[in-house]
C-alpha cells in the first residue's frame, strides 16, 4: 500500500493514477459487448442460451416460481430474520423519499401540476462471480416496490447448480416471482430489447463487471438505466483519534469486494497512519479473501498525509468518492464541508458495511468521480413526472403576446400561430 505525502513532487501524478483506476474499457471490450448485444437481440432465448452456456456452463434461463417461493425454508432461520429487519430498515427510509403529485391554481385562470407515477417494468441486475450479493436484491428491489413500479423482473449469473438459495429467499422477501438465471451483458441486452422469455423494462438497475457496465451503457436510451458503476471504493478521512485497528478493518471491508477496489486514508497524523497500515497487514494475512484484498490493497490502495483536516476535505472532494467515512472526533464539524461522495459515514461507530446492509439509505452509489453529479439510488429513479397544464381563456389572453412574441424570436412562424389563432376571436 502507497504511502504519499501532500508535499510531495509527485504526489498530483499519483492521485491522478488512483482517480484513473477504473479506465474507459480497450474498442475491442466494447465491439466484443456490442456483439453480443446484437446477437441476443436478433437471436432471442436461442441466442441467450447459447451465450449462458458459453459462460456460465448451462442453458436453463428461467427459475421456478415454487424454488423462489420456498427458498426461505433452506435458509438459517437466524439468517432469514436479519434480512426481514435489513428489508424493514431499507423499506423505512425508502418511504420517506416518496414524493406526491401536486397541482396549484394560479390567480388569473391557470392551473399548473405535476403527476407522479411509477414505472411500469424495471429489470434489477444482481451480480453473481466472487461473492453472494441478497443485499443488492434489496438495495434495488426495495425502492422500485416504494415507488410503486408494477413488476420487479431480476436476473443474476448462477452456476450449474442454479442461485443460491439466500439470493432467491432476498427475492422472495421482496415479492419478486420471475427471476432468470442469466448475467453479464446477454442479461442487460435481454431486459433492454426483450426475448420470447424475458419481457422487455423501461429501465435497468444493479452494479455488475465491466462487461454488465458497457452494455449498460451501450442500451441507454433504449431503455433508462440507473448509473454506469464502476469498481467500490471507500475514502476515510482521519484526525488520528479512534482506534487505528477499526480503520484497517474498514479498508479492508471494500479491498476484499474485488482486485479493482480502491481503499484510502486521508490524514494528518503520520503516528495513526503508520498505525493503520500495521493493523492493515496484520488483518490482511487473516483474510480468508486475502488474495484479492491484497491485490487492491496494493494496486489501489493508499495512505496519504496531509497537513491538516481542510486539505484532507479538499482532497476527499476533489476524489468524490462512493463511501466517505468521517472516522474523526468530531464528524458533524466537517460535514457541511463535503460537497461531492455517495455516502457519508459520521464517526468512529459508523462502519460502511453498515451502509451496505441495513442502515437504510441505498447502497447502490456512484463510483469513479461521478458523485459529482450522481446520487444513490433512489425511489425517484423509479418514478417519471409528467406536467400538468390549464388555461382559462383569460389567462390565455394574459400570456399569449408574449408566447407569440418569443416564438416569433425563434423564427418558429407556426409556434406563433398556435397561440395568436386562440387570440384572435373576432
Amino acid at each position: 500500500m502507497r504511502m504519499l505525502r501532500y508535499t510531495d513532487e509527485q504526489f498530483a501524478a499519483e492521485c491522478s493514477a488512483l482517480r484513473a483506476r477504473a479506465s474507459l474499457p480497450t474498442q475491442e471490450s466494447e465491439q466484443a459487448v456490442r456483439t453480443i448485444i446484437d446477437e441476443v437481440r436478433s437471436g432471442g432465448d436461442a441466442a441467450l442460451r447459447r451465450l449462458t452456456r458459453r459462460f456460465d456452463g448451462h442453458e436453463n434461463l428461467t427459475v421456478d416460481p415454487a424454488e423462489i417461493r420456498a427458498a426461505r425454508k433452506r435458509v438459517d432461520a437466524e439468517v432469514c430474520k436479519s434480512l426481514q429487519l435489513a428489508y424493514e430498515r431499507i423499506e423505512r427510509f425508502h418511504r420517506r423519499q416518496k414524493i406526491n403529485s401536486w397541482i396549484t391554481a394560479e390567480s388569473g385562470g391557470e392551473i399548473l401540476g405535476q403527476l407522479v407515477r411509477p414505472l411500469e417494468r424495471v429489470g434489477i441486475y444482481v451480480p453473481g462471480g466472487k461473492a453472494l450479493y441478497p443485499s443488492s436484491v434489496l438495495m434495488n428491489a426495495i425502492p422500485a416496490k416504494v415507488a410503486g413500479v408494477s413488476e420487479i423482473v431480476m436476473v443474476s449469473p448462477a452456476g450449474s447448480d442454479g442461485l443460491h438459495p439466500l439470493v432467491l429467499a432476498a427475492a422472495d422477501l421482496c415479492g419478486i416471482s420471475r427471476i432468470f438465471q442469466i448475467g453479464g451483458a446477454q442479461a442487460v441486452a435481454a431486459l433492454a430489447y426483450g426475448t420470447e422469455s424475458v419481457p422487455r423494462v423501461d429501465k435497468i438497475t444493479g452494479p455488475g463487471n465491466i462487461y454488465v457496465a458497457l452494455a449498460k451503457k451501450l442500451v441507454y436510451g433504449d431503455v433508462d438505466i440507473d448509473m454506469i458503476a464502476g469498481p467500490s471504493e471507500i475514502l476515510i478521512i482521519a484526525d488520528g483519534s479512534g482506534d487505528p485497528a477499526w480503520a484497517a478493518a474498514d479498508l479492508l471491508s471494500q479491498a476484499e469486494h474485488d482486485e479493482m477496489a480502491s481503499s484510502v486514508l486521508i490524514t494528518p497524523d503520520e503516528q495513526f497512519a503508520a498505525r493503520v497500515f500495521d493493523e492493515l497487514q496484520a488483518r490482511l494475512a487473516m483474510l480468508p479473501r486475502q488474495t484479492i484484498a491484497r491485490t487492491s490493497i496494493d494496486r489501489h490502495g493508499a495512505i496519504i498525509i496531509v497537513p491538516d483536516l481542510a486539505q484532507a476535505v479538499s482532497l476527499a472532494n476533489d476524489m468524490a468518492p462512493e463511501h466517505l467515512e468521517l472516522f474523526v472526533e468530531r464528524p458533524w464539524d466537517l460535514v457541511t464541508q463535503i460537497r461531492h461522495a455517495g455516502a457519508v459515514f459520521l464517526g468512529h461507530h459508523t462502519p460502511e458495511p453498515l451502509g451496505d446492509y441495513l442502515a437504510g439509505p441505498n447502497h447502490v452509489l456512484p463510483t469513479a468521480g461521478s458523485a459529482r453529479f450522481y446520487s444513490a439510488l433512489s425511489v425517484d429513479d423509479f418514478i417519471k413526472k409528467i406536467s400538468l397544464l390549464s388555461f382559462t381563456p383569460a389567462a390565455l389572453d394574459a400570456l399569449g403576446g408574449d408566447a407569440v412574441r418569443l416564438a416569433a424570436c425563434e423564427s418558429l412562424d407556426a409556434h406563433a400561430g398556435s397561440v395568436a389563432v386562440r387570440l384572435d376571436r373576432t
